[in-house]
């Protein structure tokens, strides 16, 4: 097999700080673009639809977090390994990863698939539905869910695209996913007169359209590494590998559909439909700060995965100190914005003056402790990025679940609704110092005599 000189062999040679933005501002764009996906969703569902559909939508989060979850599993791990193969000078073993990741996304979405379109109503009750909030989130659902395995594939082989050394492709094909969205949401919401239908729909159209380039980058020649027939078949110790790494994002989605039921629970509680609704805009606002992050960290790993590959340590603590300034720079920035303006951000998806009302309140709590969100995150990501996935796991749960879940359950108690906003900051700022710690801990990482395994 003719085997074209790979991209990614300049992460070892061009400065850190032109590489983190050369991989890094292609990734914010993706990962803002399936951020907007959801978000422009909400924003036109909220203006045309009301806010009952709103609070529907809002119910949906635990299952969106679900499939969401299968593509991290599979995206993250394998381009990490991706990069760390490539960085070991290995790009046959590069494209049996590439090919056995496929399979294993196809699978797994057909299953999940399955079970949410036969247990739908039931879920959703669970979730704390509402006879006025449900028909809205189960024709959303019926109509997205068939769809979700597009997105599954569309961004798990966007960042393999990235770890193999195409960033600004990567960036490209998301976009005009994005555009699609925009442009089509507002025809088949207003123009159409198909409601929260119409979203569900324009949203798997654009993203075929964005899964078609993804996927024909591969199938080219233009890649460094390729789709072959060898490629789809299973290996055990492929799959254990891309499933060791994608465990600790896989796991952060599945806990964050954990902790969205308890929310939803807990606001419908000591809040009811409303209080769900300001969640829905609460949680697009964080989600938009959070994948910025996301993208950023995406941009860090084949930098790091590389270097650390190939033993190239002092470059490797270089990417991760410059990602963690740059990263609590746009969380500091996520705070002003909800503290000074959260009126203005809340106006975006609903003219309901007392929604409104309560998703301000609820925006200043919540994001009280942002600004340090941002260096966990990456911290996180790094240990994910260089193989470390049990610590990379460790990190990913104890804020969703020895943190915020229990706070969820006691904080309220005290202060009823704002207790619930209260959770967030206060799981913020104790997982932010274990993190702190734990790299701390393993700050041998960082000396010439590591071992990397080759695995």
């Amino acid at each position: 097999m003719t085997q074209s000189t790979p991209p990614s062999n300049k992460l070892e040679t061009e400065p850190v700080g032109k590489l983190l933005w050369q991989y890094a501002v292609p990734a914010i764009v993706g990962t803002m673009v399936m951020s907007l996906y959801t978000i422009i969703d909400r924003i036109f569902i909220g203006q045309g639809v009301g806010p009952d559909a709103i609070s529907g939508l809002a119910l949906t989060f635990p299952i969106m977090n679900l499939t969401a979850a299968v593509g991290m599993l599979v995206g993250a791990g394998a381009s990490a390994r991706i990069s760390i193969v490539l960085g070991q000078k290995d790009p046959v073993r590069a494209e049996k990863i590439l090919g056995n990741s496929l399979v294993l996304t196809l699978a797994l979405a057909a299953c999940y698939i399955l079970f949410f379109i036969f247990f739908m109503d039931d879920i959703l009750r669970q979730f704390g539905g509402s006879d006025k909030t449900i028909p809205y989130a189960r024709e959303f659902l019926f109509y997205l869910l068939p769809g979700m395995a597009l997105t599954n594939l569309c961004y798990s082989f966007n960042n393999m695209m990235r770890a193999s050394g195409y960033p600004q492709k990567a960036m490209i094909t998301m976009l005009i996913g994005a555009v699609m969205n925009v442009i089509l949401d507002p025809i088949f919401i207003f123009w159409f007169k198909m409601g929260i239908k119409g979203a569900a729909i324009a949203t798997v159209i654009s993203m075929a359209v964005s899964t078609a380039f993804v996927m024909y980058h591969f199938i080219g020649k233009e890649s460094s590494i390729r789709f072959h027939k060898h490629s789809f078949r299973l290996q055990g110790q492929i799959i254990r590998n891309i499933v060791s790494i994608g465990m600790s994002p896989f796991l952060i989605n599945l806990t964050a559909s954990a902790v969205a039921i308890f929310m939803n629970t807990s606001l419908q509680k000591y809040g009811g439909d409303t209080a769900i609704g300001a969640f829905g805009i609460i949680n697009s606002y964080g989600m938009l700060i959070v994948m910025l992050i996301i993208g950023l960290c995406q941009g860090m790993q084949p930098i790091v995965g590389f270097n650390f590959g190939a033993g190239n340590l002092q470059r490797m603590q270089k990417a991760l100190t410059l990602t963690a300034t740059v990263a609590t720079i746009i969380t500091s920035l996520g705070f002003i914005g909800s503290t000074f303006f959260p009126h203005y951000l809340a106006r975006a998806f609903t003219t309901d003056t007392h929604l409104i009302d309560v998703s301000s309140v609820g925006l200043r709590i919540t994001m009280m402790m942002f600004p340090i969100v941002g260096a966990q995150i990456v911290i996180t990501n790094f240990f994910q990025s260089i193989g470390k996935a049990s610590i990379s796991i460790f990190l990913s749960l104890s804020r969703q679940v020895l943190f915020l879940i229990p706070a969820i359950l006691l904080l309220p108690r005290i202060w009823g609704l704002d207790g619930v906003w209260s959770a967030s900051p206060t799981a913020d700022g104790i997982a932010t110092l274990i993190t702190v710690w734990v790299l701390f801990m393993q700050r041998k990482l960082f000396k010439p005599n590591t071992k990397i395994g080759n695995q």
